[in-house]
């Protein structure tokens, strides 16, 4: 099985996603880390990526989830995956992919933005990330998480979640 911890940047996503792979060993990506350099220069520079320049980079993501699923592995990747079509190319990668909703208020996230360091996305694509978000379907495996709890809190419920599916002990 593989989780995707999924949001808008800012959401806490990436936070929660590596508390759960290093508690439960499990490997971890984090989908920022395989943008070409393109995007990233973009998105520093405040513009935002269209559905063509995600293309390459989702099928690149959905690779390093197949290969993992060829291993027998189960992975944990922290992903905006912010509309549906983006996330049926993450499923092309594996049968069995849930997704994990950081979910919250533009407010809440926008002040979490506004305190980091060190990342290319400034918070000033927040609202272009909001307005491309679709929320998790009916029919999509997965479950919505609210940002408002504090980083235990989601790290516990989404390692609830995860060990349920995998039959992890421990959590």
């Amino acid at each position: 099985m593989h989780f995707v911890v999924m949001g808008v940047s800012g959401s806490g996503k990436t936070s929660v996603a590596e508390r759960v792979a290093g508690r439960l060993e499990l490997p971890f990506a984090e989908a920022d880390g395989f943008h070409p350099e393109t995007n990233i220069r973009k998105m520093e520079s405040g513009v935002p990526l269209t559905d063509e320049d995600r293309w390459p980079w989702l099928r690149e993501l959905a690779r390093w989830i197949g290969e993992h699923d060829a291993l027998g592995e189960s992975t944990v990747m922290a992903c905006s995956a912010l509309k549906r079509d983006y996330r049926d190319v993450l499923r092309d990668g594996a049968p069995d992919v849930h997704f994990l909703h950081m979910h919250g208020s533009e407010e809440v996230i926008r002040e979490r933005l506004d305190a980091r360091e060190d990342h290319f996305m400034p918070s000033g694509l927040l609202r272009s990330q909001l307005e491309t978000l679709e929320r998790l379907d009916p029919d999509e495996v997965g479950l919505e998480l609210d940002v408002r709890g504090d980083l235990d809190v989601l790290t516990s419920q989404t390692l609830e979640y995860v060990g349920e599916r995998t039959g992890a002990t421990g959590v």
